[in-house]
C-alpha cells in the first residue's frame, strides 16, 4: 500500500489533516513525537521542541557523535514504520528519508501568513505582533533544524509530490485531493519499490545499531548485507564476534558478510 507524509509550516493543519486522512484511508497516523518518544536514547522533551535551536544542539551535544547518532536512530525508526505499511506520517522530513521510493506521496501543506496570523492569535490569545514575530521565528528554526540535521531545505518544491494551500481550500478538500492522489497507479507499491524500502529500512537499522562501531560501510540488497570495516588486525576478531551477536537479532536479514580493510 501507498505511504504519505505530510510536511508543513509551523502549527498549522498538518497534524489535522494527517490524522483525516488516515481515517479515511484506514491507515494508521504517525507523527514524529511519536517516534521519538520511541527511541530509548533520545527520549528527551526538548529534542521535540524546535523553538530554540541552540537548546537543540545542547541537547544533542550530551551525546558522543549527538547529530549524527541521532540521525542514524530517527532515520531507521521511520524507515521501519514505512515498511510495516498502511501509514500517513506527518513530520518534518519524513519524505526525505524515502525520497527515492516510489509509492511513498510526498505531501507538503501551505498557507499565507495573513490566514496563519490569525489563527495563532487565537490559539495562543496573543497580539498580531506577537503571533508573528512567533511564526516567523518557529518556521526559522524549523528550516535550519531541517538543515542543520539533514542539509534538507523544507521550503524546495522538488522534495514534494504534491502542494497544498489550505487557505484556498479547506482541510476536507485537502484530504480528497490527497486520498485521490494516493490512489493514483504511480503511487503504488510495485515489487522494486517495496524491495528498494526493505534494503533501506535493513541498511538504516544495521547502520544505528552499529553506529558505535567507527568506519563501518553497509550496503544491502534483497536482504543480503555487505558490511566493511577499517579496523586494526589484532582487533579484528573481536570486532566480528561483537557484530555477529548484534546482527543475530535483526529483522530480515537473510545472510550477511563481514570484511575488513586496511585500518591505515
Amino acid at each position: 500500500m501507498p505511504i504519505v507524509t505530510v510536511s508543513r509550516g509551523s502549527y498549522f493543519h498538518g497534524k489535522s489533516i494527517a490524522e483525516k486522512l488516515a481515517d479515511k484511508l484506514n491507515y494508521t497516523c504517525v507523527s514524529r513525537d511519536e517516534i521519538i518518544e520511541n527511541l530509548d536514547d533520545f527520549h528527551l522533551p526538548e529534542i521535540k521542541l524546535i523553538r530554540d535551536l541552540n537548546a537543540t544542539y545542547s541537547v544533542l551535544s550530551r551525546f558522543h557523535h549527538g547529530k549524527e547518532r541521532f540521525v542514524a536512530a530517527i532515520r531507521s525508526a521511520i524507515l521501519d514504520r514505512f515498511l510495516a505499511g498502511n501509514v500517513v506520517y506527518h513530520g518534518l522530513v519524513g519524505h526525505y528519508f524515502a525520497a527515492s521510493i516510489s509509492h511513498v506521496l510526498k505531501v507538503r501543506i501551505l498557507s499565507d501568513i495573513e490566514t496563519r496570523v490569525t489563527r495563532e492569535m487565537a490559539r495562543e490569545n496573543i497580539s498580531e505582533e506577537k503571533a508573528r514575530y512567533v511564526l516567523k521565528k518557529d518556521d526559522e528554526e524549523r528550516r535550519k533544524w531541517a538543515l542543520y540535521l539533514y542539509g534538507v531545505d523544507l521550503a524546495d518544491p522538488e522534495a514534494y509530490n504534491l502542494i497544498l494551500r489550505v487557505d484556498q481550500i479547506s482541510e476536507d478538500a485537502a484530504v480528497d485531493i490527497i486520498a485521490n492522489t494516493v490512489r493514483l497507479p504511480c503511487f503504488q507499491e510495485t515489487d522494486t519499490s517495496r524491495a528498494a524500502l526493505a534494503d533501506m529500512a535493513l541498511t538504516a537499522t544495521i547502520i544505528w545499531k552499529l553506529f558505535d562501531f567507527p568506519h563501518a560501510d553497509v550496503v544491502s540488497k534483497d536482504g543480503r548485507v555487505k558490511i566493511t570495516f577499517k579496523a586494526p588486525e589484532d582487533q579484528q576478531s573481536l570486532i566480528r564476534e561483537r557484530i555477529e551477536k548484534i546482527l543475530s537479532s535483526v529483522g530480515g536479514l537473510k545472510a550477511y558478510t563481514i570484511q575488513f580493510d586496511s585500518y591505515f
